[in-house]
């Protein structure tokens, strides 16, 4: 009788956190990004078919759980999932370093298709400074440490650009350039990879590269946070040289410093590797001189975790680096296999999402990674479908790279096709600037009587690339205000136009 009792009452605690998180209100802009990686080989030994196939399975359902932006690796080790003129094709593709691939086709073009075509961001995923992963034994003729072994050093069987080598970081900034000239991507993304994590016991080999190149900085280490500061804010000018409305994120470490008595550095009551002292990559000072357009750093464990706890970190985060906009990243399986620490019954989704959507500057999340979402591991899509990405969400706004409003959708109309009714509207006049070009509608509905609120997330039914939608009549007795309004590249929304239409 207990036991019946006692299932019971878990029961119900579980319906109550799913009412909780369906009666909550969903945020109309939210970055909700999945990362799509090569480097662990996923994709190796598929045909092209094959390939497009596990693809698109991943990205439908993406797309059926709400998410808006897909995090593409196309750079691992130096080497190109798409055509580059500079590096080889990846062996994680054709299963042969500089081997191009049969019958041809090109992963990055064909993923901004298939992503726009459902409405996602693509952003493509470089990995900077690796120039070799362990695993690998054969390097293409083209590749470039076999052109220039001399601006790169060796690590724990890793092979890495000298970061204290300008041409490094200017040939890593031309890559970067080049993808963003060539594809519509919407962001150019890196990870954490900058100097190589720290073995015990083995040391950077760069002290040659330090005194050729110090700068006058008399301490190495800050001699290294110069060299990847240097890049960073290449990286970002490079970028936005060739297309100003191109995002430039960063996804770090999780921890940015353990805090440590005597040093004024902020730091998080955390022991774990560091970025500031560990990966020389100064994180906060990026943000704060406007180096990245948003950053996500990689909050992977779990809600009371030993060494590096979630809930420390996510507010840490939330209080130093709300400069530029802030996504969290999410690991879907560590989630999902962790008991929230209050309610054991249930995992740690709801308290994530909880904070995710309270603290300060947070504006969404990116999910490490996407093949856990794709099989509902532990029910995690499930419940972004049904509950946490239940209404449309626009993209946050980026106003240091743009803020004027596009103009208005013109000729809004509901008008009778031999398919159905329809809503019809025509593109506004051209833009002076490419930045400000329509690309997106939304469409919002209302009742008749229902007081008219463009934040309310729920009223959108449609975010198009389309000139058009069909609406759903039925016996056209009930009247309906239907507002259409136009997006730009970045996402700045038009004001409004409205017609009312009986359905």
């Amino acid at each position: 009788m207990m036991k019946h009792f006692f299932l019971l009452f878990i029961g119900a605690l579980l319906s109550l956190g799913t009412a909780v998180a369906q009666n909550s209100p969903q945020p109309k802009r939210e970055f909700r990004g999945a990362w799509i990686q090569f480097i662990n080989g996923q994709f190796q030994g598929l045909s092209r078919n094959a390939m497009q196939g596990n693809l698109t399975n991943q990205l439908d359902a993406l797309q059926k759980c709400g998410v808006n932006a897909v995090m593409f690796q196309v750079r691992g080790e130096a080497d190109a999932f798409y055509e580059s003129p500079y590096e080889p094709w990846s062996r994680y593709l054709t299963g042969r370093q500089g081997q191009r691939p049969a019958p041809y086709w090109d992963p990055l073009a064909w993923m901004v298709d298939e992503c726009h075509k459902r409405g996602m961001e693509l952003h493509a995923w470089i990995n900077p400074f690796r120039a070799k992963t362990k695993g690998t034994t054969e390097l293409a003729a083209t590749h470039p440490y076999v052109q220039h072994p001399e601006r790169f050093f060796k690590y724990d069987n890793l092979i890495l650009f000298d970061p204290g080598m300008a041409e490094n970081r200017k040939y890593i900034c031309s890559i970067a350039a080049d993808i963003v000239r060539r594809y519509d991507v919407d962001g150019l993304h890196i990870d954490d990879y900058f100097y190589p994590y720290p073995v015990a016991g083995l040391s950077i080999p760069d002290a040659e590269t330090y005194a050729a190149h110090r700068n006058g900085i008399a301490d190495i280490n800050d001699w290294r946070r110069y060299n990847v500061n240097t890049f960073i804010q290449m990286l970002g000018d490079s970028i936005h040289a060739v297309k100003p409305w191109v995002k430039f994120g960063v996804s770090p470490f999780g921890i940015y410093h353990n805090i440590k008595e005597g040093t004024n550095l902020p730091g998080s009551k955390t022991k774990g590797l560091q970025n500031y002292d560990d990966l020389y990559a100064d994180v906060l000072f990026w943000v704060n001189n406007g180096w990245v357009d948003y950053l996500v750093p990689q909050i992977y464990w779990e809600i009371g975790h030993p060494a590096a706890d979630y809930d420390e970190l996510i507010h840490w985060w939330s209080r130093f680096a709300a400069a530029r906009p802030l996504y969290i990243g999410q690991d879907v399986e560590r989630t999902v296999r962790a008991a929230d620490i209050n309610n054991p019954a249930q995992n740690q989704m709801a308290e994530k999402m909880r904070l995710q959507r309270t603290l300060r500057g947070i504006q969404g999340s990116c999910l490490w990674y996407s093949a856990a979402v794709a099989r509902d591991e532990g029910g995690f899509a499930t419940e972004l479908a049904r509950n946490y990405h239940r209404t449309k969400a626009l993209q946050p706004l980026y106003p240091f790279l743009g803020k004027a409003l596009p103009a208005k959708p013109r000729k809004v109309k509901a008008q009778w096709m031999p398919t159905g009714y329809y809503l019809f509207w025509l593109a506004p006049k051209k833009a002076k600037r490419p930045q400000e070009e329509v690309t997106k509608y939304v469409v919002y509905r209302f009742g008749a009587k229902e007081r008219i609120d463009l934040e309310r997330a729920e009223r959108i039914v449609a975010i198009t690339d389309q000139n058009c939608i069909k609406l759903p009549y039925t016996a056209g007795k009930e009247k309906f205000v239907y507002i259409v309004t136009a997006l730009d590249r970045l996402q700045n929304e038009s004001k409004p136009v409205k017609v009312k239409v009986k359905l």
